[in-house]
């Protein structure tokens, strides 16, 4: 199957059918970064200016949480419709609604298809005086089959052992001069070799939000909410396989996008924004 790229203009909730036209099938992932219901007008910066005299990118005032839901909910529904019988939807928020869009999930997809969920620390430090601030994003992960794509040997989803563990436990070599250790659980011995790391948990702190958000790095578009392109790649590639089918219903600047091109996947992302639309393209025409 040859690599479909395209962005729609308009609302998810009546172009997700184009995208399955445009991908030649259901969805394989599903990758959304909705607005976090924080309020207010969001702005793109150009250049190195101020962001907020920018031009402007979405609103992300709803008038409240239920009505925030109420935009979601419907929307949710059509991106678990999408999805490929073996495939996952990723859903992306904050502390201000992630808590009440799971009690919205696990009504739409049924509890049993929560595979879990993401921490993402992008790196940024705390500004409250008073109280600990919530610095961190969380990501949800449902799929209708347990039987979801999951490349948990995939580099991406490695890191280091640690120092002292290394030290430690990974005394052996074997004849090709890796070093490795042996571990025996319930009668079956299991050999884990250094140079391959450990499977990384639940909290991702290693994808900065600084390399997609400074306009001193080449991946900035100036968007708001720009997610780095680490990210996106890890969750690709744990979640899909060469040639497989990405869609990101509100897709920003495209960040999706690109990194499902430079895996080898399909993609195709859909924003109400004309702005973010042609940053997008931008973006995909350049990679």
């Amino acid at each position: 199957m040859a690599r479909k790229m395209d962005v729609i203009e308009g609302d998810c909730l009546d172009r997700i059918g184009e995208a399955l036209r445009v991908a030649g099938g259901p969805f394989d992932l599903v990758y959304v970064d909705p607005p976090f219901n924080a309020g207010g007008r969001r702005a793109a910066r150009r250049g190195t200016g101020d962001r907020s005299r920018g031009a402007h990118a979405y609103d992300d005032a709803w008038g409240g949480l239920d009505r925030f839901l109420a935009m979601l909910e419907p929307r949710l529904v059509a991106m678990r419709d999408a999805l490929a019988k073996s495939g996952s939807l990723w859903v992306h928020l904050d502390y201000r609604a992630v808590h009440d869009t799971k009690v919205v999930l696990d009504g739409i997809f049924d509890r049993s298809a929560f595979r879990g969920e993401i921490v993402w620390v992008p790196g940024n430090g705390s500004r409250k005086k008073n109280g600990p601030s919530v610095t961190h994003q969380t990501l949800l992960v449902y799929a209708p089959s347990p039987d979801f794509v999951w490349n948990g040997d995939d580099p991406v989803l490695r890191e280091r052992f640690a120092d002292t563990s290394l030290k430690m436990h990974f005394r052996n070599v074997d004849p090709e001069g890796r070093r490795y250790r042996e571990r025996t659980l319930g009668g079956k011995t299991y050999r884990y070799y250094a140079d391959e790391g450990r499977r990384i948990g639940s909290v991702w702190t290693d994808c900065p939000a600084m390399n997609a958000n400074t306009p001193l790095t080449s991946e900035t578009t100036g968007y708001p909410t720009q997610k780095p392109l680490a990210l996106l790649d890890r969750i690709i590639r744990a979640t899909t396989h060469p040639k497989g089918r990405v869609l990101d219903p509100m897709c920003g600047s495209g960040t999706t996008l690109v990194a499902a091109l430079r895996a080898g996947r399909a993609a195709v992302g859909i924003d109400r924004s004309a702005l973010a639309c042609g940053i997008a393209r931008g973006r995909v025409a350049e990679a």
